[in-house]
């Protein structure tokens, strides 16, 4: 039988391997960076557009005051999803920063749609057509964005699972384990 140190060493060993071991059917770092940066450059395309955009001149026009509103927080979203894109593109493999950026965009998108209608209706067509092929150009990054964020995920899952199972492998290695035989038993002084 192993002594408990040597069974605790080969136990963290395996965990070691095991989560070196999980990043093999993940998407290269270097090809999300590709595409988050591919992604953060398509987005940025769309902010001097949004500075042509006359909100409180719709407003005259009848339009609805949440047009304004909307046109502010369209240029907090837009500056979010650089900033997290930035993350993303730093550690690949944050989850959480690969969500974040895609509920940015998909935030991002939703307002757009909504800006580019009132553009349509009270500003100019031609401008809100080009608001549209801006943020249509980036399906793509999006796309793969989003299959990433499912391959990192069922690869954590995975980790998580093995980890899981290679725990209980080890504590059921250590519960079958002989006490050491110089532990000192209790009432008894050395």
């Amino acid at each position: 039988m192993f002594p408990r140190n040597a069974a605790y060493a080969v136990c963290l060993g395996l965990f070691a391997a095991l989560a070196a071991a999980q990043t093999g059917g993940l998407t290269p770092p270097w090809d999300v960076r590709k595409n988050v940066t591919a992604l953060a450059a398509e987005a940025q395309r769309v902010q001097p557009v949004l500075e042509q955009l006359r909100p409180e001149e719709w407003v005259r026009q009848g339009a609805s005051e949440s047009y304004v509103a909307q046109l502010k927080t369209t240029r907090a979203q837009l500056e979010a999803l650089l900033d997290t894109a930035g993350k993303l593109a730093a550690d690949p493999e944050r989850l959480t920063a690969a969500l974040e950026v895609f509920f940015r965009t998909e935030s991002l998108e939703a307002l757009l749609r909504s800006l580019s209608g009132g553009v349509r209706r009270y500003q100019n067509a031609a401008l809100a057509d080009l608001l549209d092929s801006l943020f249509t150009e980036s399906a793509s990054s999006r796309e793969k964005l989003r299959e990433y964020i499912v391959e990192l995920a069922a690869d954590q899952e995975q980790a998580w699972k093995i980890m899981d199972q290679e725990a209980q492998r080890c504590r059921a290695l250590l519960v079958r384990q002989p006490p050491a035989k110089n532990a000192v038993k209790k009432g008894v002084q050395p």
